[in-house]
């Protein structure tokens, strides 16, 4: 079995969607980022490419490749869980956590659940999604910036 934590941040700006685990959230403002933004996602391909100890999303994904710019992190994740397939293990289950002052996200958590699940090829009940507030302390907290973690753990595919 392999272990991967991953982290993402991004500022929040106006005139940009909200996007978190392939959701499209409601909101004033969005995460600024080369992709769509999406630091759930991201953090989620950081802790799958760090399970396989294959480098990080930047080293896959650069920014400074134009292909990837205003690229779904959908699109991302699924070629990430391809890799992590060809490399002989199955993703067992994810856990992650949103960190941002608003909005709440509680209506959207099942929703993003299942398109987490549906984009790696898991069953929905191994996907698991928490928001938390920074108690209006830091970036986060003030809601210039949301940030996310999460944590994968693989096992091989013979087990």
């Amino acid at each position: 079995m392999r272990i991967g934590q991953g982290y993402d941040i991004h500022r929040l700006s106006e005139g940009r969607p909200l996007v978190l685990g392939g959701i499209t959230v409601p909101f004033e403002k969005g995460e600024d980022g080369h992709s769509d933004g999406d630091v759930l996602i991201h953090a989620v391909i950081d802790a799958l490419l760090g399970a396989l100890a294959d480098g990080d999303i930047g080293t896959h994904y650069p920014p400074s490749d134009p292909k990837w710019k205003g690229i779904s992190s959908r699109i991302l994740l699924k070629e990430t869980a391809e890799r992590v397939r060809r490399a002989g293990y199955r993703i067992a289950n994810l856990d992650s956590t949103v960190i941002l002052e608003k909005p709440k996200l509680l209506l959207y958590k099942d929703a993003i659940r299942q398109t987490l699940a549906e984009d790696l090829g898991i069953p929905e009940n191994c996907v698991a999604v928490k928001a938390k507030t920074k108690e209006k302390q830091d970036a986060c907290g003030q809601g210039l910036a949301i940030e996310a973690m999460a944590a994968v753990l693989l096992l091989s595919q013979d087990s």
